[in-house]
């Protein structure tokens, strides 16, 4: 087999070294405008596009002669190296790399870019946009024709708008590129509300950025009660929490139900321990969505997605969970449970905290009688000081009921 010859094309389009590696080629394959940058050259020219005959061309040609490919940028940077190394091998390709997409936007905007969270979007569905773009102080989105930029700022928008964040709405910024390198080159930098409005090129990417928060700094395990927002002491115990976490075994990503999420203290947890989660905190009391809110403020948990309903009245609206945690039910623990555990794909976990006996037993047969592996784990915590100086404060004995689909 010949080389399969790998080009990134950059701004300023082909080198004088690229030129001379497809000059060798008897088949050049890539994007339409990038194949007018050789439609001079003797090769024969392909669109990549559908790429399985595409692929099957380079393949056949490859027996015969080497073959270049052109992409964008650094093709091994969210690009279609990674796919070419799949199915040629690396012993078969020769890579010459341009700037990527991403170095080019931020040196346009002067943006230093080693401490910028990447997110490609491009030909993918999301769940929930603010989880990814707002996760970081600046994040580096590739879009596409459905994530367009003003889209993705007004999803942006209507979440910090739902979590009653004014000051993160102002202070926001929005910075797309379009059509890097061509001619119509175009660079927009502008509150949410104004990228909202404006109507981008299709060839475009994202860049979103935040000022700092001071919570960010706050270690990610280990909140305590006295920093979570919450009303008349209904929060679970911080020793309680960590035997929760632990129970929920909580996934990278996925679909986490907080119900009956109080103040959110689990929700904030989860959230900070696993940002590629989505985690839906349901609540029907206002003064309990009101601390959600401001819980997500405070420590930058935007993949939390607070909602103020009785659970067994929203759930059917949700995405299915991977992990479920029950921590109220308003007197509808059955309904809930078997709510959600039906929902529940295999390995997935759901943890019940109980406190009166009539929770004890029935969140357990509940479960059980649902499909799900149920183990209990009763907590009693005694708070003392070292030296004691004041009498020890022992709490009430908690059951956390864990089931395993």
């Amino acid at each position: 087999m010949f080389s399969l010859i790998l080009i990134g094309v950059g701004c300023q389009g082909l080198t004088t070294q690229q030129v001379g590696m497809l000059a060798r080629c008897g088949l050049i394959v890539g994007d339409p405008r990038h194949l007018t940058l050789v439609k001079g050259m003797a090769a024969e020219q392909l669109p990549i596009s559908p790429l399985a005959p595409a692929l099957a061309s380079i393949r056949q040609a490859l027996v015969s002669g080497d073959v270049g490919v052109l992409a964008s940028g650094d093709p091994l940077f969210f690009g279609i190296g990674r796919m070419l190394l799949k199915e040629f091998g690396a012993e078969h390709l020769v890579i010459l790399p341009a700037l990527s997409t991403m170095q080019e936007a931020c040196a346009r905007f002067t943006l230093p870019w080693d401490d910028m969270k990447m997110v490609s979007l491009h030909g993918r569905k999301t769940l929930h946009v603010p989880g990814l773009l707002l996760g970081s102080e600046k994040t580096f989105v590739f879009t596409d024709r459905h994530n367009a930029p003003a889209h993705l700022a007004q999803q942006l928008i209507e979440y910090l708008e739902l979590i009653e964040d004014e000051p993160l709405l102002a202070q926001c910024r929005v910075h797309v590129a379009e059509n890097l390198g061509a001619r119509d080159e175009r660079l927009f930098s502008g509150t949410l509300a104004e990228a909202a409005t404006q109507d981008f090129a299709e060839l475009n990417v994202l860049i979103v950025s935040r000022p700092p928060l001071a919570g960010e700094g706050i270690p990610v395990f280990g909140l305590t009660e006295e920093e979570i927002a919450h009303s008349r002491g209904l929060i679970t115990k911080d020793e309680v929490r960590a035997v929760t976490l632990h129970g929920l075994r909580l996934p990278n990503t996925g679909v986490f139900w907080d119900l009956g999420a109080g103040s959110g203290s689990i929700s904030v947890a989860a959230a900070r321990m696993q940002p590629g989660l989505t985690i839906f905190a349901v609540d029907q009391h206002p003064e309990a969505f009101a601390k959600v809110k401001k819980n997500i403020r405070q420590f930058g948990c935007y993949n939390i997605i607070p909602i103020q309903g009785e659970a067994t009245e929203v759930l059917s609206n949700l995405p299915d969970p991977d992990r479920v945690f029950v921590g109220g039910s308003g007197g509808k623990l059955s309904a809930i449970i078997g709510q959600a555990a039906d929902r529940l794909p295999s390995g997935g976990r759901m943890v019940v905290n109980g406190v009166i006996g009539a929770t004890v037993a029935e969140a357990p047969q509940c479960m059980t009688d649902h499909g799900l592996l149920v183990d209990l784990t009763r907590v009693q915590i005694e708070r003392t000081t070292f030296p004691e100086t004041k009498p020890g404060k022992v709490l009430n004995p908690i059951t956390v009921m864990t089931g395993r689909k």
